[in-house]
């Protein structure tokens, strides 16, 4: 690692990422879920968003694609990944977007960041546990200077005490991985190889976490990238949520809800026995923390309000009623039951199929789903079924529900695909930008290969084959992925304004 660097990944870049929490839509739904008022921005609003910790800047440049009359500013510590995201928002030509090469120990007292103009909405993904004291107070401090009152900040975390278990873990797997490798990639997959070992070996406090357990068999598989930057930071340190909330509020702060939408429905995550211990309490932290305990949540997407305007039940679910969702599954598709915390959520087939059905032919309001005469149930609880249908990414929130595909849109997505056609690529998940949605909606690399395809004109998939030229043992496979692409897919993102 560099000098400059003090202690965090810079030798090679983080992966380019999309996560769907870090939504302003997704935000401002789970201020309502959580009974604060807040608007989900249109996509002709004038609203500015601001993320702390871009990366590349993907995330960013999907809602500056997905709505053109917003302003995103994003800013990094990394050159190499300001300069990557330039020259992609270049090939794109997206011209509502700044990139900031900037410490957040430091931005808040310096030229460029006084000249950040107030922000609507704030995003920082993997930022927050895995810097120093000193970052995070200037995180705070630059929230304080520039988030508007009424205005949603977004923050990810590894908490506790669901990471406690692997505190060991990940010490050994960074100082092993430093004394054998040199580059921060090798030295993460040096010290993992140590930490396998040490596991097969039955290693006391590795050997008897189930949550190490089910954390290694994960990591095997994951991208080099995302190791390196996740465990070879010097300031790694997962958080209380208590601690988290209790600094942010020096900005003016409150806790409001989740971006991970169904954790706000403790019938969901706690049963019984817990929610009866949570409920003795009306402090929203202290529910959390008794959340915290009852539940494997290593990673948290809180959001936070500054100047939160609490809303009672009826003016909650009237604001909820005029929410716009579409679906992005195909409705053959919907689940009867999803795994929860705290058990089985059944999905009540005469309550929503008939929902489902109807939101697959296009964008359509919560209070218009629930007056549908075939729907069997409670027809007066919006809150669980955007809970349920936006919680469970069987649905988005859609904001312009008339609009056309973008120029915008259509340049990032078109960038995007030259960028990532590799065949190691072809099964990633993506997010393409949508005007319709104002945000990104899910996707392959091979739905988006597809989708330019189509809008070149040309539907023939054979020589597309060919291109991809999968091994032999996977020709049929991939055969099969393009046919459910074209005939499942395509429709999905057709209605979601892609194309």
């Amino acid at each position: 690692m560099s000098v400059w660097s003090a202690g965090y990944v810079t030798d090679i870049a983080y992966m380019t990422g999309w996560y769907r929490q870090q939504s302003p839509a997704m935000m401002a739904l789970a201020c309502l879920l959580g009974s604060v008022a807040m608007k989900i921005p249109q996509g002709d609003d004038p609203v500015h968003v601001l993320e702390l910790g871009c990366g590349q800047g993907y995330g960013a440049m999907l809602l500056a694609a997905s709505n053109p009359a917003w302003q995103v500013t994003a800013v990094d510590y990394n050159p190499a990944h300001i300069a990557a995201a330039r020259e992609w928002a270049a090939e794109a030509a997206l011209t509502n977007i700044t990139f900031i090469e900037g410490n957040l120990a430091t931005l808040a007292e310096e030229a460029v960041g006084r000249q950040i103009p107030e922000a609507d909405f704030v995003t920082m993904h993997g930022v927050w546990s895995w810097v120093p004291k000193v970052v995070q107070d200037g995180i705070v401090r630059l929230l304080r200077d520039k988030v508007r009152a009424g205005g949603a900040v977004h923050v990810s975390y590894n908490a506790l005490p669901a990471w406690g278990p692997a505190i060991g873990m990940q010490r050994l797997l960074r100082e092993a991985g430093q004394r054998l490798g040199w580059r921060s990639d090798r030295q993460a997959e040096e010290g993992l190889a140590i930490v396998q070992a040490l596991l097969d070996a039955e290693a006391v406090h590795l050997n008897r976490s189930p949550f190490i357990k089910g954390l290694m068999s994960r990591l095997g598989a994951a991208p080099v990238a995302y190791l390196a930057h996740e465990y070879m930071n010097e300031q790694w340190k997962p958080c209380f949520m208590a601690d988290v909330a209790a600094a942010l509020s020096d900005a003016k702060l409150e806790f409001v809800a989740s971006s991970q939408l169904t954790e706000n429905f403790p019938a969901l995550t706690l049963t019984d026995a817990q929610r009866a211990v949570a409920q003795k309490f009306e402090d929203p932290l202290m529910r959390e923390m008794i959340k915290d305990m009852c539940l494997e949540r290593s990673l948290r997407h809180d959001v936070f309000v500054r100047g939160a305007r609490r809303l009672d039940n009826a003016a909650r679910d009237a604001a909820l009623m005029d929410v716009v969702i579409g679906l992005v599954i195909h409705p053959g598709d919907l689940p009867l039951e999803a795994e929860m915390p705290a058990g089985q959520a059944q999905l009540n087939p005469s309550f929503y199929k008939p929902i489902v059905d109807a939101a697959s032919r296009g964008p359509a309001r919560v209070r218009d789903l629930l007056e549908l005469p075939a729907v069997e149930g409670r027809r007066d609880n919006p809150a669980e079924l955007l809970g349920m249908l936006v919680g469970l990414e069987l649905a988005d929130v859609v904001t312009r529900p008339d609009a056309e595909p973008g120029a915008e849109a259509i340049r990032f997505n078109r960038a995007t695909a030259r960028r990532f056609v590799r065949s190691e690529n072809i099964g990633r998940i993506i997010g393409v930008a949508s005007q319709r949605i104002g945000a990104g909606i899910g996707a392959t690399l091979l739905d988006l290969i597809v989708l330019e395809r189509l809008r070149d004109g040309h539907p023939e998939m054979d020589d597309l084959l060919r291109q991809i030229a999968p091994l032999p043992e996977h020709v049929e496979k991939m055969r099969e992925a393009l046919d459910h692409s074209l005939r499942v897919r395509m429709p999905i993102l057709r209605a979601a304004g892609v194309f």
